[in-house]
């Protein structure tokens, strides 16, 4: 039987991390769950013991039920009457599996009739869901709303609310609109409140909104008459049993087609304020912005490692000139480098993801008591790094998802091309992922802080001084020469004080960092498991050329030529 997480490795790798046990410890509270009941865990090899049972379960269901679902689902998408959306029948059976499952909610408090498990093996379930299919992990990984709704919504609102999600019923974010795309804080969706029926009505459109005929919705609506920026957005809740919204099209899309994508009218719909009044775009959203783009990470490594191993399952059986395709060097490059940005993805994803988990527990925790000065400090750090390892980790890897999709169709030749072969809709579904939670570009704009700041030097810094292997010396020294010249890099654009040099060569920067950082992740991981050595060795000498050509470029440049770069007019 197919079973993809007993089919990686890696994933137990990832999951037995050292600091998984101060992430269990911080998210269990000393495991007092274990006494109102009977599912806690009562230790920490309980909790992870419960965590890889789980595992395995969605690792069945991906290999059996969603990937074997995934072209019928491609060929025959949801459908739209009278203003509802019907899922391909794939996708109902996915939905069916994963509900009979438990699987949605999984980290939400037992209280409210989640698992209360870590991000980190929440993402692992989104990285192998994507794998199987891209398109269903959006339905899937939009239960990670209720995460936002946990955090931000009141307690009557919690116990409503969640308890629905963890039974399976579906959410969406309601963000953008025709004119309110990247700019958010351009939405002027109305919401009008009721003296009379003491509560809101939301009034227009919303567009791109994934699975918008949800059960429920977070609604990013304009509070404040009169105002044109952020501060008059406000985030509401909208339950589809109060109607009001309807579905006016599914859109047409590339990819990912499984996942209805809707233009949605507000017709007088009735819904809840959400948190506090002129918050929604400021606090909120960012928050749950930052919740979907680990998300995204988590699809993007997933279609990295299918695209791998399309490429690498049809170089191996495909023969010409009398032997297999990957016995020539320029078949067997490509499908090494696949593999190692798919390693080093994945690296990066579940770096972020521990980073994340640490601070989300502390920040949870601080709510019912004060930190102690160490927890307050563990909480500071670790919510500057996953501030930080957010957006890189976004922009780096869902940028190789698209690579890999990409030479996954060059190693198939014309065979790619045709839609007899998976590695068609790869490609298709994965040219999403650097665009929608925010493009690579407006990644590079978010990351860019912790460039000038020193935040990714730091933690490179950290890396740089853990204790390697002595026959991992050689990689070691190659990041340490790429760490070099990126710290070069940083210092001859900063010193200049032009923010346009700096926003221009902001991508390179970035870029540079992302090397840095995920070399020395598959360092680490070699250093641990010899089995990722390969990808590292790859990787590196890799990444350690980008960052040479970054650094030519940058050493070359003269701010003259600034101007070179500007449109033409036509």
């Amino acid at each position: 039987m197919a079973n993809y997480y007993l089919d990686t490795p890696g994933y137990k790798h990832h999951l037995h991390h050292p600091l998984m046990k101060r992430i269990v410890e911080l998210k269990e509270r000393n495991y007092t769950d274990k006494d109102k009941y009977d599912y806690a865990p009562f230790d920490f090899e309980d909790a992870m013991d419960s965590y890889e049972k789980v595992l395995e379960i969605v690792g069945e269901i991906c290999g059996e039920i969603v990937a074997p679902n995934a072209e019928s689902v491609d060929h025959e998408g949801p459908t739209l009457k009278d203003g509802r959306v019907t899922y391909a029948p794939g996708t109902q059976i996915n939905l069916d599996a994963v509900r009979k499952a438990s699987l949605m909610g999984i980290t939400m408090p037992r209280r409210y009739d989640g698992l209360n498990f870590p991000i980190v093996p929440y993402i692992m379930i989104a990285d192998m869901v994507s794998r199987a299919d891209a398109g269903f992990e959006n339905l899937w990984g939009l239960q990670d709303c209720a995460e936002t709704l946990y955090e931000f919504g009141n307690e009557d609102q919690r116990r409503r609310f969640i308890p629905r999600v963890c039974a399976g019923e579906t959410m969406s974010m309601d963000l953008t609109e025709p004119d309110a795309g990247s700019d958010l804080q351009s939405v002027m969706l109305k919401a009008t409140f009721s003296e009379k029926d003491n509560c809101w009505y939301l009034n227009g459109v919303k567009r791109f909104i994934t699975n918008g005929d949800a059960d429920i919705h977070l609604v990013l609506a304009r509070s404040e008459e009169g105002t044109r920026d952020g501060r008059g957005l406000s985030m509401f809740l909208y339950d589809k049993r109060d109607g009001g919204v309807n579905v006016r099209r599914i859109e047409n899309k590339m990819g990912i087609k499984g996942s209805p994508t809707c233009e949605l009218v507000y017709k007088n719909a009735k819904a809840e304020l959400c948190g506090d009044r002129k918050l929604g775009l400021i606090k909120y959203v960012m928050a749950l912005m930052n919740n979907a783009r680990l998300g995204i990470m988590a699809q993007s490594v997933g279609l990295s490692e299918a695209a791998y191993r399309e490429g690498y399952a049809y170089a191996i059986e495909r023969k010409q000139f009398g032997k297999a395709i990957i016995e020539f060097p320029a078949v067997y490059e490509m499908v090494a480098l696949m593999r190692a940005k798919t390693d080093a993805s994945r690296a990066m994803l579940y770096e972020t993801a521990r980073f994340v988990d640490v601070y989300k527990a502390l920040d949870d925790i601080s709510k019912d008591r004060k930190l102690e000065p160490e927890e307050r400090q563990e909480l500071k750090k670790y919510g500057r790094l996953a501030d930080a390892f957010t957006p890189i980790g976004k922009g780096m890897t869902s940028e190789y998802a698209n690579q890999n999709a990409y030479d996954a169709i060059q190693i198939h030749g014309g065979s790619g091309f045709m839609k007899d072969y998976t590695c068609e809709r790869l490609y298709r579904d994965a040219r999403i992922t650097n665009i929608y939670e925010g493009t690579t570009q407006l990644q590079v704009i978010a990351a860019i802080r912790h460039v000038t700041t020193g935040t990714y030097l730091a933690q490179i810094r950290e890396y740089e001084g853990l204790e390697y292997k002595p026959e991992l010396e050689v990689m070691r020294h190659k990041l340490i020469e790429m760490t070099a010249k990126y710290e070069e890099m940083v210092k001859i654009v900063t010193e200049l004080k032009d923010q346009e040099l700096l926003d221009f060569h902001a991508r390179r920067l970035v870029e540079s960092a992302g090397h840095c950082i995920m070399g020395y992740l598959l360092l680490q991981d070699t250093n641990k498991c010899d089995s990722f050595r390969h990808s590292a060795e790859v990787y590196i000498t890799y990444s350690q050329s980008e960052v040479n050509k970054h650094y030519s470029y940058i050493t070359d440049f003269d701010c003259g030529e600034l101007g070179y770069f500007k449109p033409a007019s036509l």
